[in-house]
């Protein structure tokens, strides 16, 4: 499947919406929930448009991941940037119709590839120790391995810990 990924821009709020409740989810399986709120549209929209200031500032980056017919298949994002360093925080998350498909590998790929024009060299994320497809993801994009964390979260009655990686380019 061809894909592309672009900067959120408030036309995408709507079909970002709709993605996110259609996934929710599936998404909590994996990850802390982000409260009901973050699920009624208005509230929705006011952290978005804050994201977007963030974004417009240089202060994090936030692109969809798209179809050439424009479905959005997933979101990326940089945040928690050091600008003297260069280093920023990576998360992502690609809808449940589209994993299995290489959509993130590929989505990570191109976003690499564009955030390090921005100036950022050097990326650390965390996936959790039941998320063998996020690990596999990152390590095919040049991601190594620091370390497993020793400190346990539950998840969904579940004791995981965090698995970390650094990128640098």
């Amino acid at each position: 499947m061809e894909i592309l990924i672009e900067k959120l821009h408030a036309k995408d709020l709507e079909k970002l919406f709709d993605f996110e409740l259609e996934n929710r989810d599936f998404f909590e399986e994996m990850v802390p929930g982000r409260g009901d709120d973050y699920y009624i549209y208005e509230t929705f929209k006011r952290r978005n448009e804050a994201l977007m200031n963030e974004q417009a500032r240089g202060l994090m980056y936030f692109y969809l991941i798209k179809n050439t017919e424009g479905l959005i298949l997933g979101r990326m994002n940089v945040v928690d940037i050091e600008k003297s360093e260069g280093v920023g925080h990576i998360g992502y998350r690609v809808g449940k119709a589209y994993t299995g498909k290489g959509i993130a590998n590929k989505g990570l790929g191109l976003f690499l590839k564009t955030i390090s024009k921005l100036g950022i060299k050097k990326i650390l994320a965390k996936t959790t120790t039941n998320n063998i497809a996020s690990q596999k993801v990152l390590e095919k994009n040049g991601f190594k391995y620091t370390a497993t964390g020793t400190e346990e979260i539950n998840l969904n009655g579940q004791l995981l810990s965090f698995v970390y990686y650094v990128w640098e380019k």
